[in-house]
C-alpha cells in the first residue's frame, strides 16, 4: 500500500479530461502497472473507453437498489475491463437533486473498507473541475489522491478552472500530501494554445507535463467505445498518450503547491498573448460583415 499512486484528473467540464485519463491509464499498463479508475463525475463516462459499455452503474444507484451501501459486495461495483484494468463508478442523484460529491464520499470509502484498492499500483481520480464543493474536493480534502493533473486547453474558461483548481490544491496542500503534478494541454486548435499553456504552468509554479495534439482518430475511437490505444496502438496519437503516461509514471512525488492567480491576473495574460485583442477583432469582423448583410 505504502507504493501506491492515487493520482486524478481534473478538469473542466467537456474538456476531454476523462478521454484523456482513460488512454494515459491504458497506456500506464504497458509500463506494467496495475490501475483502479474511480470515476468521480456524476455523468458516470470515466470508465465507458476501458468498459466498452455506454455507462457503467454506479455505487449510488446499486446502493439505492439494495437498500444501503452496506448490503452491496465489491464485486456488485467494480468491474474489469481492457488490459485489467478495474472501473468503479461513484454516480451521483438525479439533477437538482442533491449533492453530486455525495457520490464520491461514499465510493471512496466503500473501497477503502472492501479492498479495492489491494494489489494495484495506481488509483486515478476522475473528477469534474468546474464545481468547487466539498464533494469534489474530497479526494483533495482527505488526502486521497496526491498528484493531481489538470487538463486543459488554450481557452479561456478552461484556463480558469484550471487556476480554480490550483486555488483548491493551494488550501489543503499543507494539512496533507496534495501536489499538483502538472498540466495537461488538450488542443483545441486555439491561438496560441502551446504558449499559453506553457505560460500558464509557470503562473501556477508548475510545468506543462504534456501537449496532447488535436487528432480525429480519437473521436473514431470514442465512437467505437474504444481507447485509441486499443482501437489504433500503432498511430501516432496513441503514442502521445504513451509519452504522457511515460512522463506521469517518471513524475511520483515530484508535485508541486500552487500559485494560482487573480482573474485580472489571467486576463492580463491572455491579453499580453494577443489573444482578447484577436477575440475583439473577430468580433468586429462578424460584426461588421452582419451590418453588410443588413
Amino acid at each position: 500500500m505504502s507504493d501506491l499512486r492515487q493520482i486524478a484528473f481534473y478538469g473542466k467540464g467537456g474538456i476531454g479530461k476523462s478521454t484523456t485519463s482513460q488512454n494515459t491509464l491504458a497506456a500506464l499498463t504497458e509500463l506494467g502497472q496495475k490501475i483502479l479508475i474511480v470515476g468521480c463525475d456524476p455523468k458516470a463516462d470515466s470508465t465507458r473507453l476501458i468498459l466498452h459499455s455506454k455507462a457503467q452503474d454506479t455505487v449510488l444507484s446499486l446502493a439505492a437498489e439494495a437498500g444501503s451501501v452496506e448490503d452491496l459486495e465489491i464485486e456488485d461495483v467494480m468491474k474489469v475491463g481492457y488490459k485489467d484494468i478495474r472501473c468503479v463508478e461513484s454516480g451521483g442523484p438525479e439533477p437538482g437533486v442533491g449533492c453530486a460529491g455525495r457520490g464520491v464520499i461514499t465510493s471512496i470509502n466503500f473501497l477503502e473498507e472492501n479492498g479495492a484498492y489491494d494489489g494495484v499500483d495506481y488509483v486515478s481520480y476522475d473528477v469534474l473541475g468546474d464545481v468547487v464543493c466539498g464533494g469534489f474536493a474530497m479526494p483533495i480534502r482527505e488526502n486521497k489522491a496526491q498528484e493531481i493533473y489538470i487538463v486543459m486547453s488554450g481557452e479561456m474558461m478552461a484556463m480558469y478552472a484550471a487556476n480554480n483548481i490550483s486555488k483548491g490544491i493551494l488550501k489543503y496542500a499543507n494539512s496533507g500530501g496534495v501536489r499538483l503534478g502538472g498540466l495537461v494541454c488538450n488542443e483545441r486548435k486555439t491561438d496560441k494554445e502551446l504558449e499559453l499553456a506553457e505560460a500558464l504552468a509557470q503562473r501556477l509554479g508548475t510545468r506543462l507535463i504534456h501537449f496532447v495534439p488535436r487528432d480525429n482518430i480519437v473521436q473514431h475511437a470514442e465512437l467505437r467505445r474504444m481507447t485509441v490505444l486499443e482501437y489504433a496502438p500503432e498511430s501516432s496519437q496513441a503514442g502521445e498518450y504513451r509519452k504522457l503516461a511515460t512522463k506521469i509514471h517518471e513524475n511520483g512525488g515530484r508535485g508541486t503547491i500552487p500559485t494560482p492567480i487573480t482573474m485580472d491576473e489571467l486576463e492580463d495574460m491572455l491579453m499580453e498573448f494577443g489573444v482578447m485583442n484577436a477575440v475583439d477583432e473577430s468580433m468586429v469582423g462578424k460584426t461588421a460583415t452582419m451590418a453588410a448583410a443588413v
